[in-house]
């Protein structure tokens, strides 16, 4: 299988409120919404789709992993995104406060060096932003 070539992901999440959800990932963070009903949205994420289903459930908190001193959620969701992108988002949630994770360079000067951040969202997902200094690194070991 070539797995080389660009896809697109989608991904189904619970959320507790559908409008609060919409609400910030349309108008605090800027993405558009595809398809939606009274208890579901889809959120355009860099092309990628995140459906968010109401769940009357809550949502578990996340543990925790160690990289390079940084404490770090196992259950997030991410973007990889060129370096010009990823600086254009950290100016823009930088102004809103919205660092859950400041932004941090991690595996430096080894392969695979990369900066990222962490926000979160109103259901608590945790959501990295990240930028590899080679992007030819992402997958070397």
């Amino acid at each position: 299988m070539n797995t080389s070539e660009t896809q697109n992901f989608h991904i189904s999440l619970p959320c507790d409120d559908v409008t609060r959800t919409t609400d910030f990932y349309v108008n605090e963070l800027g993405f558009e919404t595809g398809r939606t009903s009274h208890n579901w949205v889809d959120v355009n994420f860099f092309g990628n789709q995140i459906t968010f289903a109401k769940n009357q459930k809550s949502i578990p908190e996340s543990a925790h992993y160690s990289l390079d001193n940084k404490r770090l959620p196992i259950f997030h969701i991410g973007i990889i995104l060129d370096r010009t992108i990823w600086n254009e988002c950290l100016k823009k949630f930088k102004l809103k406060s919205y660092f859950e994770i400041e932004p941090s360079g991690f595996l430096m000067n080894k392969v695979g060096e990369h900066d990222s951040f962490f926000i979160k969202d109103p259901n608590g997902y945790h959501i990295e932003f990240k930028t590899f200094n080679n992007k030819d690194e992402i997958f070397q070991k």
